[in-house]
């Protein structure tokens, strides 16, 4: 009989489970979210996700065969907890909350939500059937997975991919501080706050978006600013990793209709290396179904040890 997955992705807004079949499909009813955000302490996420799993589950018409978990990072792949630099968690224990909510002992596996992301787009999205690619999501925060030879790059601890923490900017403070770093120069957030202080008056990454396309020139160089970070961040990983192919995802991706390709002329521009020039950059094939879809990629191939 086929079996299913229970995925689950932890980000910094929400949480979200599902149900998923064998060939990547979410069943339809199964998925869930709850609020997460900056003032859900410990005890708030674990009811969030006990939540939803439990409302996933009431889905299932066959038996669940293992967990797939994706968690904004930075995560303890070994412990089972994350400490994600957008929610006030410090190494809460998810894998156990998920455990605790299942009941059924199934196997369950925890990777950075890009890997996730990573994983999807390689086995049934926009890297399908390419051997090495980065994919990437720009939305609240900035965040990416490794793919190379076919299989996820996890890194140590499983924090491999963080893409958003690279740093930009010669002078930025360190000891910590996340300023000059790609997530602070081209994230929704990030591109919405340099646009205010530059005399725009709108609120969020969807108004920002549409007086771009209504001509406003501050709006417009808030989401070419954002590109180019994004693009210089690309062309330092293929230079490191001979990477050509970069999926690009995430809310803020759609703030103009041309921003993959800016990221794309941003990244060849500043390659140094001959094979930068010849970096792709696409749009993203799976949309917001990606991080669950990976999570449960993730728990079904056993791609990473759990």
């Amino acid at each position: 009989m086929e079996t299913l997955t229970l995925a689950v992705d932890l980000g910094g807004t929400k949480v979200e489970a599902a149900l998923v079949t064998e060939d990547g499909a979410i069943v339809p009813g199964s998925r869930h979210r709850a609020p997460t955000g900056p003032a859900a302490g410990a005890a708030e996420v674990d009811a969030a996700v006990r939540e939803v799993v439990v409302r996933a589950k009431t889905s299932a018409d066959r038996p669940i065969a293992a967990a797939g978990i994706g968690s904004a990072g930075p995560i303890d792949r070994d412990a089972g907890t994350v400490s994600p630099l957008n929610l006030p968690l410090d190494r809460f224990p998810l894998v156990a909350s998920v455990r605790a909510a299942i009941v059924d002992d199934v196997p369950a596996h925890l990777a950075l939500d890009g890997t996730c992301i990573a994983l999807a787009e390689a086995r049934f999205g926009a890297a399908r059937g390419i051997a090495d690619s980065m994919s990437m999501v720009v939305s609240t925060g900035v965040g990416g997975g490794i793919i190379l030879g076919g299989r996820p790059v996890p890194g140590a601890t499983g924090n491999a991919g963080h893409i958003g923490q690279l740093r930009l900017s010669p002078n930025a403070p360190r000891h910590g501080a996340r300023e000059g770093t790609v997530e602070e120069l081209a994230s929704g957030p990030a591109s919405v706050a340099w646009a205010r202080e530059h005399g725009w008056i709108g609120d969020s990454g969807e108004d920002l978006a549409h007086d771009a396309a209504a001509g406003d020139p501050t709006a417009r160089a808030a989401i070419e600013r954002s590109a180019e970070a994004v693009g210089q961040a690309v062309a330092g990983v293929s230079a490191l990793l001979d990477i050509r192919l970069f999926v690009i995802g995430g809310g803020f991706s759609f703030a103009a209709p041309d921003y993959v390709e800016l990221v794309e002329a941003a990244a060849r521009a500043a390659a140094v290396l001959p094979g930068g020039r010849h970096v792709r950059a696409v749009r993203a094939g799976l949309g917001n179904e990606a991080p669950l879809v990976g999570a449960a990629c993730l728990a079904q191939a056993a791609g990473i040890p759990g």
